[in-house]
């Protein structure tokens, strides 16, 4: 009964915590928002949400203002609903994340989404002796990250990998907590491929993991993953590809195992976008094609779909016409894919014919 009330009271300790936490964060960026009306003579646009882009919002930030000098950007990773919620509720000009945005989001908050670049969750693995050629299918990635494949060395690993020795060692999930971007993809993959995990968990930002522990922020998955044998957990491509950390190659819908790279994030893009390329909100994951890594994704911006503030309007327009021109060559240098042309040419007529967004 002790040990129940103990971690009772720690999780309503952690709960506290988090509320405590995104109010200071909802604070900051009040704060930050409200610049432009102190300081006339500059803007301070100011976005939130997933942490999967933010070293690429970072770079975007001192590139832009380099560009546009009354012109500021500021992002704060905060989580894709977390960063979505203050974008409805005014505490910011744009939110930012991985996750399809719900009907009521779009009717009763008014918001759009726009893809800015192309992203993959990788799963990503630190198995002794076997640094590089782990294979696994999304149905045995459900059946991981549902509880119920324990071990290293389980027939349902084995098959798929007969050429490698795999040791009998217990594997340790590593999941992301509620409001990611990154769990969105994730089980928008899982659920495609396996009927067990669409029941139990389905599509969602917030999943209800039965197992594992949770990390809140990419470089954390990367730190927790590294450091601890046995361990799987998913991550933003240029995060894993910047810690040298062992990636999996994935089954995708043509039967072919296929790494994360941006050369076959591009071919699930064309995969689901060709020949019309106006899916601008649209699920890139399980996409066909030999070629095509079957966890690819847009992270997309959040936009109002209108506002009464034509200056703040106006330096939104220029941001994102900065962004599909020659922030897209930031993006690549940053480790992320660049949209294909096909999609920056309607991006850009969007953009530059309509008052709102």
């Amino acid at each position: 009964m002790k040990i129940r009330m103990r971690v009772a009271a720690s999780s309503a300790v952690r709960s506290r915590h988090y509320r405590s936490l995104s109010s200071c964060l909802a604070v900051l960026l009040v704060c930050l928002y409200c610049v432009p009306v102190k300081a006339q003579e500059n803007i301070v646009i100011v976005g939130s949400g997933s942490s999967v882009p933010a070293p690429l919002y970072s770079r975007w930030a001192r590139e832009f203002s380099r560009d546009h000098a009354r012109i500021q950007l500021r992002y704060v990773p905060v989580g894709t609903s977390e960063g979505i919620q203050l974008t409805v509720h005014g505490s910011g000009d744009f939110a930012a994340g991985e996750a399809l945005l719900t009907e009521q989001q779009r009717r009763e908050g008014g918001l759009i989404a726009l893809p800015v670049v192309l992203i993959a969750i990788t799963p990503i693995y630190n198995l002794p002796n076997v640094h590089q050629g782990l294979r696994l299918s999304g149905e045995v990635l459900a059946e991981i990250f549902l509880g119920d494949v324990k071990t290293w060395d389980s027939p349902e690993i084995a098959k798929l990998n007969p050429d490698i020795s795999l040791p009998n060692l217990r594997i340790q999930v590593v999941n992301r907590p509620a409001g990611k971007g990154s769990n969105y993809v994730f089980t928008d993959f899982l659920s495609k491929t396996s009927g067990r995990f669409r029941s139990q968990i389905g599509v969602t930002v917030s999943p209800k993991w039965p197992v594992g522990g949770s990390v809140d922020r990419s470089s954390d998955m990367i730190e927790q993953v590294g450091r601890q044998p046995g361990s799987i957990g998913f991550v933003e491509l240029q995060y894993a590809d910047k810690a040298k950390i062992s990636t999996v190659a994935v089954l995708n819908a043509a039967g072919k195992f296929v790494k994360a790279s941006r050369e076959s994030i591009l071919a699930a893009c064309e995969a689901v976008e060709s020949p019309n390329w106006n899916g601008f909100a649209t699920s890139l994951t399980n996409a066909p094609g030999a070629d095509s890594f079957p966890l690819g994704s847009f992270s997309w911006i959040y936009l109002r779909s209108s506002s009464s503030d034509s200056e703040r309007t106006a330096a939104l327009r220029d941001l994102l016409n900065w962004i599909y021109y020659d922030g897209q060559r930031f993006a690549g240098e940053e480790g992320y894919s660049e949209l294909p042309l096909q999609l920056l040419i309607p991006l850009r007529e969007k953009i530059k014919e309509t008052g709102h967004f």
